[in-house]
Formats: C-alpha cells, sequence, structure tokens
C-alpha cells in the first residue's frame, strides 16, 4: 500500500453535478451503491462508513465487488446486453481509499470471442491507482 495523500476530510464529490449518471442497481448491487457511470468504461462510487473495514479504511472485498460489478457492466455493453458469469477475478491492491474518496473504475474489454470476455480495470482516486483488476466472464447467452 503507497501512503499518499487522500481526499479524505475534503467536501464530498457529488457524482450527478459532476456529469455521472446513477446506474440502476437490483438485488446485491443495492448494497454496495450507488455506483456511478460516465460513458462505456467508466464507474464511480464514493466511499462510505458502510464500505469501511476495522481499519477505516475501504474494504478490499468492496473494491473487488465494485471493479467486478463495474467490469461486469462493460461486458454486457460490449456483447449486446447479453447475460453473462464471473469465471475468474483478479486483484491486485497497491493503495489505501479512504472514507469520503470517488473512486474510478476505468474498464476495457481486452479480448472478446463468442463464448468469454476478458476485461481489465484500473482503480483510482484521482490520478493515483489504488487497485487493478483482471476477469473472464462466460457469455451466456441472449438477454
Amino acid at each position: 500500500m503507497n501512503d499518499q495523500p487522500s481526499t479524505a476530510g475534503a467536501v464530498a464529490f457529488d457524482p450527478a453535478a459532476n456529469g455521472w449518471d446513477r446506474v440502476k442497481a437490483h438485488n446485491f448491487g443495492e448494497l454496495v451503491g450507488p455506483i456511478w457511470r460516465r460513458g462505456d468504461g467508466l464507474f464511480g462510487f464514493v466511499a462510505g462508513d458502510k464500505h469501511r473495514n476495522h481499519i477505516g479504511r475501504v474494504h478490499g472485498g468492496m473494491l473487488m465487488t465494485f471493479a467486478d460489478q463495474a467490469m461486469g457492466m462493460t461486458g454486457r455493453r460490449a456483447t449486446g446486453e447479453k447475460p453473462h458469469a464471473t469465471i475468474e477475478l483478479n486483484m491486485q491492491f497497491m493503495g489505501a481509499v479512504e472514507l469520503g474518496d470517488f473512486v474510478e473504475a476505468h474498464c476495457e474489454v481486452v479480448r472478446k470471442t463468442r463464448s468469454v470476455l476478458f476485461i481489465e480495470s484500473k482503480l483510482k482516486v484521482g490520478s493515483r491507482i489504488v487497485a487493478s483488476g483482471s476477469g473472464i466472464w462466460k457469455i451466456l447467452g441472449e438477454a
């Protein structure tokens, strides 16, 4: 983990006022969000108290969940909204995320076949990369 300064204690970032659209969430997604979208492959969330671990920083499991959801939504767009399921998800954590930080997921489909998607994501707070992820999704069929 790096110890670079965070935006904790600063005025809370307002995604809606900055051109982000709220993602409509269902079931589990409602528990982790709200998640915001800007264009294709760019997602964000404001780190809140419900996301923290026992030492007061954002829990790594939340960052993995956010990356999985962001890459999954990127994959759905890439397949014309076909459903798919995560086969594999890998994460590397590089920096702490503080409460109040706005975390962005920059996602990219690296390869798409008829049956699987390979997607990568960089999680950032400002210009600082806090985590990197990659995964494979099985395309299940028609929406």
